[in-house]
């Protein structure tokens, strides 16, 4: 076994894409910081209503997991009720570039994908 090989791709916690990667490719990340790119600054109550199917608990969740790893801002006001607003940090921002690249990407190959999936499929029906 290459001792270099298990290094680099063996640890979850020493390899970045990795550790990055488990966090933002979650099913709300994403989209998410994609919302907050297009809205700006955004109240939790925005966000929900932009983003339609997910629960109330689910975009909390998406949200802490997102300012914990500092790709959001979440802001505080002191005030009845209180006022709370979302938005993308600069490290959040310096994402977005490159977020935009994957889409673009899966847009492209999409239709090649979903036909290789229906080939695989019906190949592993027929053994």
């Amino acid at each position: 076994m290459d001792e270099n090989m298990l290094k680099k791709y063996g640890s979850i916690p020493d390899c970045p894409v990795r550790n990055v990667l488990d966090r933002i490719g979650d099913k709300w990340s994403l989209l998410v910081l994609m919302v907050l790119e297009d809205g700006g600054v955004l109240r939790f109550n925005e966000l929900n209503s932009y983003i339609t199917n997910i629960s109330q608990k689910m975009l909390a969740v998406t949200l802490k997991s997102l300012e914990a790893d500092g790709l959001v801002k979440r802001t505080v006001y002191a005030q009845i009720p209180p006022k709370v607003e979302y938005e993308l940090t600069p490290t959040g921002k310096s994402l977005l570039p490159h977020l935009h690249t994957l889409t673009e990407w899966a847009m492209t190959n999409m239709a090649y994908i979903k036909t290789s999936r229906k080939s695989y499929e019906m190949a592993s029906t027929k053994n």
